[in-house]
């Protein structure tokens, strides 16, 4: 099955003349709006959406309130007691509270089609376990639409229908005739007139709920004011004649009239406690989990809202806070409304009469107003979400032909095939003929329906995946229990390696044969972009000095595959065996030692250049494989031993003797050679060597990862980053506060100002994830848009901001003027343009050839302009460095206090290879001096507002 993925399409622009064309960012599809005739005839065949009161809080009040508000809050203390009854609420609520939770999690997560609860299992944890769900969750509303309707037909009855004892009416208005099939058929005529309004549409449907919904209010209303100013009466009790809890007879008659009483000390000591005892209706025993199955189901509405997702102007806002008010809500009335009825009504009258508040009521048509009206309103809004279900099913093919037909929509895009089969099953249940025989039925499925959504929201937080970033109010916190990123170890972590220390046979999980299962399930064919995660691999020369970079990259992984790579020179043809076999012991060391969760990979070629190759093919397996390629930065900054001394390492007490030192006469931990001197030109100790890899072969590398469509990410500054002081606890001074700040502009094209293609929502997104990491969590990230003076900077914020929170990122934007840098660069293109580039000096001097060779190339080239905004530019000289020195000197003023990290914009490197040197010389300028920088290349998209 194909997933839809909708795009942004952002393009934040702070050109001057907006009117003119600019091509799309590269990897992003080019949207074609509609001009003003097109779009008001669009607007105008589209029906109207529903707002957050209309669409969520009402269905989901009326959903609730239904049967037990009013003909169920008696029956429910009369047999449990006060005391019991509130512990069934606690109990009820904890549960859809649990639910409701995880509903905003994955609701607020991304987009929301029609299909509600569904929809959103389906997309979280796939098409076949969300299809199950997705027919009990059909069924539960049919099933939840045909108990409403019984109980409407109950209240009906019980006003105007002849006892069918054949005792005498009470009433002139007893008239209709009563029995299973005469209730049948005004159940019936109930469901025909739901079908009625849930055909005409979801509009209409909202006007009829919002109506009833005053007249439930109004009607709760004189409920509470009823307890306060009726007084004491006496009520006979409904069928008194023909019940009988007695077989033979010979027991005390049962009584046949209850009593109001008012608020009495005596009448709520007489409701505090349990007293089970026959329905009166099933002529059955009622147990505490029979009552609780009944009053449940005034729980089960918490999903009316979701169900309307498909028609909701914006599901991801509304039904979280709609469905949360709602809850609140009826939460508090319940509650109320059962103090009120232990202190005033005898523990006979609640037993016996479910419909007893009609008769305490200062107007007895009130209550009979009210019940009509809730369960009208709820058997419908149960309907309509059945067949908004069902159309959910059927649209994603996933019974076949089958449901086939429950895809046909009429013009205003209303499923009304599957109102129509909705409507026939809802009219089959109806034949079982009593509300408290479903009841129970009806329970189970929507119980399933819930612990089958918390499971999704539970899966999703366990997998970690970047873009599961939901609501922050409503995301679980489990996984930070067992996977601590912080560098403690987890009770979990402590028991696992103790365990392992204590049993040296094994596991059976740790069967390759595990592995391999799972691995082929892992089919690339079927990647999404919303379970998209770094899977890095770290290349790594001598791990002494990259002690820094390597624990920052286990922050960033996400829960995805980390890989360390090396690679040593030399030819095996030359070698009497292979030399990387001794090495593994030292870097699976090195890994227990840091607590760092990663693999090793080392590999033996020719060159630096062709090792990185080699691993890049073969590392990782099936669908785990490197997406991400992470390099130290060429340089020649002094590279630091962080293995010697433990307190700069991992914290932790290690012994020195554990350390490489040439004095030790015990086999060492570390096998790594020491660092190279000062002298020589190197990279922080975190990639390469400068005695054999050069600046060319060091951008080529780069050059290849991404024709291999992995990202790139150059590391500087990391020899000396300290994870435990940047992110140690906060204290009364301001400066304790930890910034993380992202540049997602191209600041090597001054004349491109695009904020959103694929590259720099790689950034956003790595930076998001830093965010998502326990230890990081109180960081802040810091945007920064360049700006020129007299172009939109309130329009690029508002743009920017727009795009944020689609992306459900949390971020300060702040605007940056760069007139003067700017001015710098189009000063340096003037001067190439009014004058040829200098000849050379002197024969000798390769670097003036090689401008030339580059000014002559830049005259002929033509630039692709889909790859415009990432490409280096094609007038690579013309940057002057009084250009880079200005912009890296702005970086540097812009953020106050200094972060603890940036996320610069890495531009592809040039085309021509003559041009790879400059090309590092203008990275190392514009990057001097900044602390931890990571210069980012993404190359794939990885972030979605798909669900």
């Amino acid at each position: 099955m194909t997933e839809r993925t909708p795009l942004l399409h952002y393009r934040l622009s702070t050109s001057v003349n907006e009117s003119e064309p600019r091509s799309p960012p590269a990897g992003r599809a080019l949207v074609q709006h509609p001009g003003p005739a097109g779009r008001k005839s669009a607007l105008q065949g589209q029906p109207k959406k529903l707002s957050i009161f209309f669409g969520v809080v009402i269905p989901t009040l009326l959903s609730m309130f239904s049967v037990v508000v009013f003909l169920r809050i008696g029956f429910m203390v009369g047999h449990s007691g006060l005391y019991q009854a509130i512990a069934m609420l606690l109990v009820a609520y904890f549960i859809i509270c649990m639910t409701v939770l995880s509903v905003c999690a994955i609701s607020t997560n991304g987009a929301l089609d029609a299909g509600g609860a569904y929809y959103m299992i389906s997309r979280a944890l796939g098409p076949e376990f969300g299809g199950s769900i997705g027919i009990m969750f059909f069924l539960a509303n049919v099933c939840g639409s045909a108990l409403f309707v019984l109980g409407l037909v109950e209240a009906i009855v019980a006003t105007f229908g002849v006892p069918e004892d054949g005792s005498l009416a009470t009433s002139s208005y007893q008239v209709l005739p009563s029995g299973y099939w005469w209730s049948l058929l005004y159940a019936t005529g109930v469901a025909l007139l739901c079908l009625l309004v849930c055909l005409v549409g979801a509009h209409i449907y909202a006007k009829t709920t919002f109506l009833i919904f005053l007249v439930v209010m109004f009607v709760l209303g004189t409920v509470f004011v009823s307890f306060f100013v009726v007084g004491p009466r006496t009520i006979v009790l409904p069928g008194s004649a023909a019940f009988n809890p007695t077989a033979n007879g010979t027991g005390p008659p049962f009584p046949t009239t209850g009593n109001f009483t008012g608020f009495k000390l005596d009448t709520l000591l007489g409701n505090l406690y349990a007293d089970y005892t026959v329905d009166y209706t099933t002529n059955t025993v009622m147990t505490f989990a029979t009552v609780f199955a009944v009053m449940f189901n005034g729980c089960t509405g918490i999903m009316a809202g979701s169900n309307m997702s498909g028609d909701l102007k914006n599901p991801s806002y509304s039904i979280p806070r709609g469905t949360i008010t709602a809850v609140i809500f009826t939460f508090i009335i319940y509650n109320l409304l059962s103090i009120l009825v232990a202190c005033s009504c005898d523990r006979v009258l609640l037993q016996r009469d479910y419909s007893f508040l009609r008769d305490i009521n200062i107007w007895n048509p009130f209550v009979t107003v009210g019940v009509y009206s809730s369960t009208l309103s709820a058997a419908m809004s149960n309907l309509i979400g059945a067949s908004r279900i069902l159309y959910a099913l059927a649209r994603d093919d996933l019974f076949g032909k089958v449901l086939s037909p429950a895809k046909k929509t009429s013009h205003s895009g209303n499923p009304w095939v599957s109102v129509l089969l909705s409507w026939f099953l809802v009219q089959l249940v109806l034949f079982s003929g009593k509300l408290n025989t479903i009841a129970s039925i009806v329970t189970i499925f929507f119980l399933l329906v819930y612990a089958a959504v918390d499971l999704a929201c539970l899966a999703l937080e366990w997998a970690s995946a970047p873009n599961f970033s939901p609501w922050r109010g409503a995301q679980s916190d489990l996984n930070d229990y067992t996977n601590r990123p912080d560098g403690r170890r987890s009770v979990c972590t402590f028991i696992s390696h103790t365990c392992t220390l204590l049993h040296p046979g094994g596991r059976v999980w740790q069967d390759a044969n595990w592995v391999r299962k799972y691995l082929l399930m892992l089919d690339v064919r079927k990647d999404h972009v919303k379970f998209w995660r770094p899977q890095v691999l770290l290349m790594v020369s001598n791990p002494r000095s990259s002690v820094g970079l390597i624990k920052f990259v286990n922050d960033i992984k996400k829960s995805g595959l980390y890989v360390l790579g090396h690679v040593q020179l030399g030819d095996l043809n030359t070698l009497p065996s292979d030399p990387l076999q001794s090495q593994y012991d030292s870097w699976l060391s090195l890994v227990d030692h840091l607590n760092i969760k990663s693999f090793v990979n080392l590999t033996l070629a020719d060159s630096v250049r062709h090792g990185v190759q080699h691993l890049l093919f073969i590392s990782g397996l099936g669908g785990m494989r490197p997406n991400t390629l992470v390099l130290g930065f060429y340089d020649d900054c002094l590279p630091k031993d962080k293995l010697i001394d433990p307190s700069l390492s991992t914290g932790q007490s290690t012994d020195p003797s554990d350390c490489l030192l040439e004095a030790d006469p015990q086999p060492p931990l570390f096998l790594f050679s020491s660092l190279r001197g000062s002298s020589d030109r190197q990279d922080c100790g975190e990639f390469g060597d400068g005695k054999v890899l050069g600046p060319r072969e060091y951008v080529a590398i780069i050059a290849d990862a991404m024709k291999m469509l992995k990202n790139v990410v150059l590391a500087r500054y990391f020899n000396g980053f300290d994870r435990a002081r940047v992110l140690s606890p906060p204290s009364s001074s301001s400066s304790s506060a930890v910034y993380v700040d992202v540049w997602p502009v191209n600041l090597l094209r001054p004349d491109s100002c695009s904020y959103v293609d694929t590259c720099s929502l790689f950034l956003l997104q790595l930076a998001c994830i830093l965010n998502m990491v326990r230890a990081w969590r109180r960081a802040t990230l810091r945007l920064f848009l360049c700006v020129e003076e007299g172009r939109s900077v309130r329009g690029s914020e508002e743009k920017l901001g727009q795009l944020l929170k689609e992306l459900r990122i949390k971020a300060q934007v702040y605007s940056v003027p760069w007139d003067q840098q700017v001015a710098l660069h189009w000063q340096r293109q003037g001067e190439w343009g009014k004058k040829p580039p200098p000849p050379p000096q002197s024969p000798n001097n390769t670097t003036d050839e090689e401008e030339e060779e580059k000014q002559r190339a830049d005259e002929h080239e033509e630039e692709n302009d889909d790859d415009y905004v990432n490409s280096f530019p094609s007038n690579a000289t013309r940057l002057s460095d009084d250009y880079l020195s200005a912009v890296n000197k702005l970086i540097l003023e812009s953020a106050r206090p200094a972060p603890a990290v940036r996320f610069l914009y890495l531009p592809r490197p040039p085309a021509d290879t003559r041009r790879y040197t400059t090309y590092l010389d203008q990275l190392e300028l514009l990057t001097r001096d900044l602390g931890p920088t990571l210069l980012i290349h993404g190359v794939t998209p990885v972030i979605t507002t798909d669900l």
